[in-house]
C-alpha cells in the first residue's frame, strides 16, 4: 500500500470577519485560487500533476457554493483536466478534505491531491446555509439541540472548569501567538494576500489582541447567558440530556471563544514515487487518521473519543506524541482534552490557537496541520496530532509523522 506524504502546507493570514475586515473585499473563490497558484508555484507543478482537488468549506451557498473546489481549479494555474470535489464536515472540512486525499492515496486511487479549505465569514454569513439540526422540529427535539455556545458551557459545567481557567487559557492564546509571529514561526507558510494590483492587503492575521489581560477578560459578559436562560430558553433543554445538573455555568464570552475571521490554506500530498519523480522532499506522512460521532447535545467533546481511537489504530500511547493542535473553538474544549488525557499544556497549540488567531471554519483544519508541521520541524520533534471538535456532535484527527 502507497504511503501518503506531505510535501507542502501554506495559509494565508486571517483577517477579521467583519465588513471592516482586511479580506471582506476578496471572494472565497479568489482566496482558495490564491492558495492553489501559491501551491502550484512552489512545487514546480505541471499538466495534470494532481488527481483532485478536495477542499473545504461550511457554508456552501451563493458564491462559496456550487462545488466552489472546481470552480477554483478554473480559475486557478491548474490544468483544467484537475476535477474538483467540495467537503463539508463543518469546522473540521479542512482536515477531513487532506484525510480524504491522504486516504485516497493510500488506496491507490490517484498518486497526489491538493487538500485544504476556505471560509469567507465577513461575507458569507455562518449558518446562512440552514441546517437541518437547528431547523426541523423533528430532529431538533429527538436530539435536544442547543448551539454551540451553550454546549460549550454544558461542557465547563459537566466537567468543573471555572470562568478563571477559561481565561486564563485564552491569555496564553494570545501571548503564544504573538511570540510566533514576533519570531518568525508561521513564516514558511504564510502567503500574504494580495489585490489584482499586486499590492499586499494582508500579511498577518488581524483578529489578535496580544494586549488581553485577565483583568479585561474579566468584564465580559457570558456570551451565551441570555439564550440560555432567558429566550430561548437552551439551558432548559441541555438540561434534558443531563438532568444530574442543577443548572448550565456560562463562562464563555468573545475573549476565550474562537474569533470569526477570513481565510484559506492548502496541503500538497503525494506518494513517495510522486514526490521522487519530481525531485520534491517529503516533509511528513500521514500515520493515521479518523473521525467518531459524539452526543450531539453537548457536541464539542469530539477530541478525546477521536484521538483514543487514532491512538489506537496507529499503536500509539499519549506519552508518544510529542505536540498537538486541538482546535481552540472553545477554551473548555481546550481544557476538556488537557483533563481527559492529563497532557502537558506545553505540547498543546504552542503558537496559539483559534481563540487568538481566529477559526475561518472551512480552512481551520489544514491551518492547523500546517502549523503542527512546522513546529514539529522547529522542535525536531517526531510525531504529531491534530484534532478538531465539530458541530452536531463529531471529532476528527490526524496523526502526522516526520521523515
Amino acid at each position: 500500500m502507497p504511503e501518503a506524504f506531505i510535501y507542502d502546507a501554506i495559509r494565508t493570514p486571517r483577517g477579521r470577519g467583519r465588513k471592516d475586515g482586511a479580506l471582506h473585499e476578496v471572494t472565497a473563490l479568489r482566496l482558495s485560487t490564491m492558495v492553489l497558484d501559491h501551491l502550484k508555484a512552489r512545487s514546480g507543478l505541471e499538466g495534470h500533476a494532481v488527481e483532485d482537488v478536495i477542499w473545504g468549506n461550511v457554508t456552501q451557498v451563493g458564491e462559496q457554493g456550487g462545488c466552489l473546489a472546481r470552480s477554483a481549479v478554473l480559475a486557478s494555474e491548474l490544468d483544467q483536466r484537475v476535477p474538483g470535489l467540495s467537503v463539508n464536515r463543518f469546522c473540521a472540512s479542512g482536515l477531513e478534505a487532506v484525510n480524504l486525499a491522504a486516504n485516497q492515496i493510500r488506496a491507490g486511487a490517484g498518486a497526489a491531491y491538493i487538500a485544504g479549505g476556505v471560509e469567507m465569514m465577513s461575507r458569507v454569513p455562518m449558518g446562512s446555509d440552514g441546517a437541518a439540526i437547528a431547523v426541523d422540529p423533528s430532529l431538533a427535539m429527538e436530539t435536544c439541540f442547543v448551539p454551540q455556545g451553550i454546549s460549550a458551557d454544558l461542557i465547563a459545567t459537566e466537567y468543573g472548569f471555572t470562568r478563571d481557567q477559561a481565561d486564563a487559557l485564552a491569555v496564553t492564546s494570545q501571548a503564544r501567538a504573538k511570540r510566533a509571529w514576533d519570531e518568525g514561526r508561521f513564516a514558511r507558510s504564510i502567503v500574504p494576500v494580495t489585490d489584482r494590483n499586486g499590492l499586499t492587503i494582508l500579511e498577518r492575521d488581524e483578529h489578535m489582541r496580544p494586549d488581553t489581560s485577565l483583568q479585561a477578560l474579566g468584564a465580559l459578559e457570558p456570551a451565551f447567558r441570555a439564550m440560555g436562560e432567558v429566550m430561548p430558553g437552551f439551558d432548559k433543554v441541555a438540561l434534558m440530556r443531563y438532568p444530574h445538573l442543577e443548572r448550565i455555568e456560562h463562562i464563555h464570552h468573545a475573549g476565550n471563544s474562537s474569533g470569526i475571521v477570513d481565510g484559506a490554506a492548502g496541503v500538497l500530498l503525494g506518494s513517495r514515487a510522486w514526490g521522487k519523480a519530481r525531485g520534491l522532499r517529503p516533509r511528513a506522512r500521514i500515520r493515521a487518521t479518523a473521525r467518531i460521532g459524539t452526543d450531539p447535545t453537548m457536541m464539542l467533546t469530539g477530541p478525546v473519543p477521536v484521538t483514543e481511537r487514532i491512538l489506537k489504530a496507529a499503536k500509539l500511547k499519549i506519552r508518544d506524541i510529542d505536540l498537538f493542535e486541538v482546535n481552540e473553538a472553545f477554551a473548555s474544549v481546550v481544557l476538556r482534552f488537557l483533563q481527559a488525557f492529563d497532557a502537558d499544556p506545553d505540547r498543546v497549540n504552542v503558537n496559539g490557537g483559534s481563540i487568538a488567531m481566529g477559526h475561518p471554519l472551512g480552512a481551520t483544519g489544514a491551518i492547523l496541520l500546517g502549523t503542527l508541521l512546522d513546529e514539529m520541524e522547529r522542535q525536531d520533534a517526531e510525531l504529531g496530532l491534530v484534532t478538531l471538535c465539530i458541530a452536531s456532535g463529531m471529532g476528527v484527527a490526524t496523526v502526522i509523522e516526520r521523515v
